[in-house]
C-alpha cells in the first residue's frame, strides 16, 4: 500500500444519486469531502448515463416518430445521437458540479482495507483515503443469464443496446420485468418485430392481473409478441443474425438479443469481506432503517443496498444519511428512516403503466374489506385529454378501504400516469381519503380528471 493516508470528514464510493447529493451537501457544509468513480462515463450516476434519461430520451423520440415518421432506422438513429449528446452534457455537468461545490472527485477502483479505509487504485499510483463517515453508492449491475453464447456479439445488455449500430428487424428480449418492456416498447415504436421470453405464466406479473392482461393486450397490437412460461437455453450465432432456442423446443431467428433479467447491486470490487461488512446472498450490502450497515460510520445507499432500484429512493436515502448522520446538529438525529415509505413506480411502455401502494389481492390478504374502483379510459366521458392526444388506449384501478375510505393502492395505465401517481402517493402518504381525491378541482383537459370520473 503506497503513501500515507488521507484523511476525509466523507467518503463517498460510487457517483450515484444519493451520494453525489450528501457529497455536495456537506462540501458545501465546509466538509472535506472525497467521492470516489472508476468510471468517467458514470460521473452522475447510472440514472443519468445508462439509465432513466437516455432510455426515457429514446422512448420520447420514439413516440415522436409514431406522430408522422417514415423511417424508423433513420429515426432511430437521430435518436440516438440526441441521447448521446444530452448524456455528455449531464455527465460533464454533474461532474462540474461536484467540483464546483468543493468534493474532491477521486477518478479510480476503491476497496476497502479498514472500517472506514479504502485504497483508491488511480492511473498514476494508489491512495489511501479515510472517511469520518463513508458511503457506498456503486449502484448495480446487468445480470447476465447463463445461457451458452450470452457472449456473442449480438447479444446486448440495456446498456450496450443502447448503441447498437443498426435498428434490428427483428429482436428477442429475455426477461419480463420493466426495462424488457421499456425496451420492447422503445423497438417496437420504430418497427421493429419484437418477442418477449419470459419464465413467467403471465405477462407484467407485478401488476394487478385485470390491468396487466389489458396492457398486454395493448403490447400485442404493437407487434410485441409474448412467449411465457419459456427460458432461452441457446443463443447461436447465424451469417446474418442470432437464433434462439426456447425450453420448450421453439426457436426464435432475430438480428439481436436482449438480456433483461434484471440487475445486481455492483460491490464485487468492494472486498467488503475484509472488514467484515454484510452483505446479503446477492451481495447486496445490509442495512437497516436508517441505511447503516454493521460497521460504524458506513452506509449504504441506493441500488447497493438491495433496496428499490428507482433514482428517487435514492435521492430519498440521502435525506436518510444526513440525518443520521449529521442530524443530530439539528437535534434529530435518525428521524427519518425507510420505514412506511410510500413509493410510486413507472414502467415507461405506452401508455405508462404507474402503480403504488397494495394489489387488490394484497389488500385482501391483509384483511381489508375493499371496494374497487376502475375503469376504460376511452369510457370516460369526461376525461378528455387521451382523446385529445389519440391516446385512448388504457385502464385505472384504485383500492379502497371501505370503512375509512382511504386509498390502499393504485394502478394507472393511461397518458400522463407517470404524473397522476405521484399525486396518488401524496394521498395515501397524507391521509387522503379517495372522495376527497375524487372531489378535487382539476385543470380541463386534463388527465387527472380521472380522479373525478372514477372517485368524485
Amino acid at each position: 500500500m503506497a503513501g500515507s493516508t488521507e484523511d476525509f470528514d466523507l467518503v463517498v464510493i460510487g457517483f450515484g444519486k444519493a451520494g453525489k447529493t450528501v457529497a455536495m451537501k456537506r462540501a458545501k457544509a465546509g466538509d472535506r469531502v472525497a467521492l470516489v468513480e472508476r468510471d468517467p462515463m458514470m460521473y452522475g450516476g447510472t440514472c443519468i448515463n445508462v439509465g432513466c434519461v437516455p432510455t426515457k430520451t429514446l422512448l420520447t423520440d420514439m413516440a415522436r416518430f409514431e406522430l408522422g415518421g417514415d423511417d424508423g432506422a433513420k429515426a432511430f438513429k437521430r435518436a440516438q445521437q440526441r441521447r448521446n449528446a444530452l448524456v455528455r452534457k449531464m455527465n460533464a455537468a454533474n461532474l462540474q458540479m461536484a467540483e464546483a461545490a468543493g468534493v474532491q472527485v477521486i477518478l479510480g477502483e476503491g476497496r476497502f482495507v479498514g472500517e472506514r479505509t479504502i485504497a483508491v487504485r488511480t492511473e498514476a499510483k494508489e491512495r489511501v483515503i479515510e472517511g469520518t463517515v463513508v458511503i457506498i453508492d456503486t449502484g448495480s449491475e446487468t445480470i447476465i443469464p447463463p445461457v451458452p453464447g450470452a457472449d456473442l456479439p449480438r447479444v446486448y445488455t440495456s446498456t450496450s443496446i443502447q448503441q447498437i449500430e443498426r435498428l434490428p428487424r427483428r429482436l428477442v428480449i429475455v426477461g419480463g420485468g420493466p426495462i424488457a418492456l421499456e425496451f420492447s416498447t422503445l423497438f417496437s415504436g420504430f418497427g421493429t418485430e419484437v418477442h418477449i421470453v419470459d419464465n413467467s405464466d403471465r405477462a407484467l406479473r407485478n401488476f394487478e392481473p385485470d390491468v396487466a392482461a389489458y396492457a398486454q393486450g395493448v403490447l400485442e397490437r404493437r407487434n410485441i409478441n409474448f412467449h411465457l412460461n419459456n427460458t432461452a437455453t441457446l443463443f447461436e450465432k447465424e451469417a446474418d443474425g442470432i437464433r434462439v432456442r426456447l425450453a420448450d423446443g421453439s426457436v426464435l431467428e432475430a438480428d439481436a438479443v436482449l438480456c433483461a433479467i434484471g440487475r445486481k447491486p455492483a460491490t464485487s470490487t468492494l472486498d467488503l469481506g475484509a472488514v467484515g461488512i454484510e452483505v446479503t446472498p446477492r451481495g447486496a450490502v445490509k442495512v437497516d432503517e436508517h441505511l447503516r450497515t454493521n460497521v460504524d460510520g458506513v452506509y449504504a445507499a441506493g441500488d447497493v443496498n438491495g433496496g428499490p432500484q428507482f433514482t428517487y429512493v435514492s435521492f430519498d436515502d440521502h435525506r436518510i444519511i444526513l440525518e443520521d448522520a449529521w442530524g443530530a446538529d439539528k437535534g434529530h438525529a435518525g428521524a427519518r428512516s425507510t420505514c412506511g415509505r410510500v413509493l410510486p413506480t413507472t414502467t415507461f411502455i405506452e401508455p405508462p403503466l404507474a402503480t403504488v401502494g397494495m394489489s387488490e389481492a394484497a389488500a385482501v390478504g391483509k384483511g381489508y374489506d375493499v371496494v374497487v374502483k376502475s375503469g376504460l379510459i376511452a369510457d370516460m366521458a369526461i376525461v378528455p385529454r387521451p382523446k385529445i392526444l389519440g391516446q385512448t388506449d388504457g385502464m385505472a384501478k384504485f383500492v379502497i378501504d371501505v370503512k375509512s375510505d382511504l386509498i390502499l393502492g393504485a394502478t394507472l395505465f393511461c397518458p400522463d400516469a407517470q404524473e397522476l401517481i405521484n399525486a396518488v402517493a401524496v394521498a395515501i402518504r397524507s391521509g387522503m381519503t379517495a372522495t376527497e381525491l375524487g372531489g378535487g378541482i382539476y385543470t380541463h383537459p386534463s388527465t387527472s380528471e380521472l380522479f373525478n370520473a372514477l372517485l368524485g
